[in-house]
């Protein structure tokens, strides 16, 4: 515990035993500091903040001296020279520096630290030694919140495109697993030159090597402020390669409507197909989802009972935890058509497809084999643009037509929203101005 004192007339000060786990590294047995006030009920009030200060301080301190080469010691290091009003600087930037900077560290010794404080201020204490295999791993693990809400596929596909970056940058530089301080404007050069080859030839696009380059730049961006580092490289910075200006953006064709009424819709048609895969198929045509905001569903989800059946697209915790898109993404989705029976087919969802990849493939290998994609480069995600359409042509405002898809309205709008968001009353009405008639043998 710690009390207050007076020093004279004068300014108060806070005073503390130093817990005994700590009197090592402290080098004392009680710890003195000012509370530049002379106000006794001033004081009184700073001394909870003073008290976790100095306790933090001494913690740091241990770190220092138990773990001299570790992220924690860095870290604890970065906070004690923050203490002290500056920021951390490694002892050969500090030698580089300007002389004010230096002396200006100099000056906080003479306040009578200790020799760990001395080592934090004078950039004494290492960077950790991460390599490049392990930084994947290790930026999965600071950013476990963030991902707290991803499921096993969801991280699957998180960590996938990350660790493709770390080796096509270490088979730029021959395959070596090099340290990530060592990462500089050298071997970034190095892994824009390797992709800058593969698009010339036409075997890649610069979109491609442009997410290699994004992913590297987050994953340093993370790793360094997991350690603490306020000053930290960016040797990403500014890297990319150019689009041709004349190249076509490419998104997915659509489905045509007449396409899915008489080749998909007709009796016998999807026959020989997993039912799983049929009915996620035809919920798809007529609610705009994604797939895997369809395959994804946990039971409650799949609203039945409800005046206005419905889906409820949103994150899920637990057992089927799942991540949807963005927030915009989380939405109630009216049932309809041939939507609705499927549905009721399936209140429970689709465990065949939840929580894994397999749905795309499965059912665009199927039609493919049936003949039932209009051509080799339309795929079942072209029924999400279908519905888009379908919305068009019946003058649907853009924002509206956002809103049933679950795309940010603010986005579209381009300022600030406004108003409540759509009821689902509203939305039925909606989708009721599109849904295709529903086949006696799909009923």
């Amino acid at each position: 515990m710690g009390g207050l004192i007076k020093r004279g007339k004068g300014t108060f000060h806070f005073r503390m035993r130093v817990p005994k786990e700590y009197v090592g590294v402290a080098g004392k047995t009680e710890i003195h500091r000012t509370l530049k006030t002379d106000s006794a009920r001033k004081a009184a009030e700073l001394v909870p903040a003073m008290r976790k200060s100095v306790l933090d301080e001494l913690k740091a301190l241990k770190l220092l001296h138990d773990e001299p080469n570790s992220a924690n010691a860095y870290r604890a290091a970065q906070e004690i020279v923050k203490k002290h009003g500056l920021n951390y600087m490694p002892s050969d930037a500090l030698l580089l520096a300007p002389l004010e900077k230096t002396l200006v560290r100099f000056e906080k010794l003479a306040e009578g630290d200790n020799i760990q404080v001395a080592r934090a201020l004078l950039g004494g204490i290492k960077e950790p030694g991460l390599r490049l295999t392990g930084l994947v791993a290790t930026v999965e693990e600071y950013r476990g919140h963030d991902n707290r809400h991803k499921n096993d596929d969801q991280l699957r596909k998180w960590r996938n495109p990350r660790k493709k970056a770390v080796r096509n940058l270490m088979k730029s530089i021959g395959n070596k697993d090099i340290l990530i301080s060592e990462i500089d404007a050298a071997a970034v050069q190095k892994h824009k030159m390797l992709w800058q080859k593969a698009v010339s030839t036409g075997k890649t696009k610069p979109d491609t090597a442009n997410k290699d380059f994004i992913y590297m730049r987050s994953m340093l961006s993370d790793y360094y402020e997991s350690i603490g580092m306020a000053e930290s490289p960016r040797p990403y910075q500014g890297i990319g390669i150019k689009k041709d200006r004349y190249e076509k953006p490419n998104r997915k064709l659509e489905i045509p409507v007449s396409w899915m009424t008489e080749k998909w819709l007709s009796p016998g048609a999807l026959d020989g197909i997993n039912q799983e895969a049929i009915d996620i198929l035809l919920i798809s045509i007529e609610t705009g989802c994604r797939q895997s905001e369809i395959s994804n569903l946990p039971p409650h989800a799949i609203v039945l009972d409800d005046p206005i059946p419905h889906l409820n697209i949103q994150v899920e915790e637990g057992d089927m935890c799942r991540e949807v898109k963005n927030t915009a993404s989380q939405r109630q989705v009216p049932l309809v058509g041939v939507a609705l029976a499927a549905a009721k087919r399936h209140p429970e969802g689709f465990p065949t497809y939840r929580g894994n990849s397999n749905y795309s493939n499965t059912i665009n290998k199927a039609l493919r084999e049936k003949g039932l994609l209009p051509s080799e480069k339309h795929t079942v995600g072209g029924t999400r643009h279908a519905f888009e359409s379908r919305l068009k042509k019946v003058q649907l405002p853009n924002d509206d037509r956002g809103e049933l898809m679950g795309h940010s309205v603010k986005s579209i709008r381009d300022r600030e929203l406004y108003g409540d968001d759509m009821t689902l009353a509203d939305k039925l009405a909606l989708h009721n101005l599109i849904v295709l008639p529903v086949p006696k043998h799909l009923e």
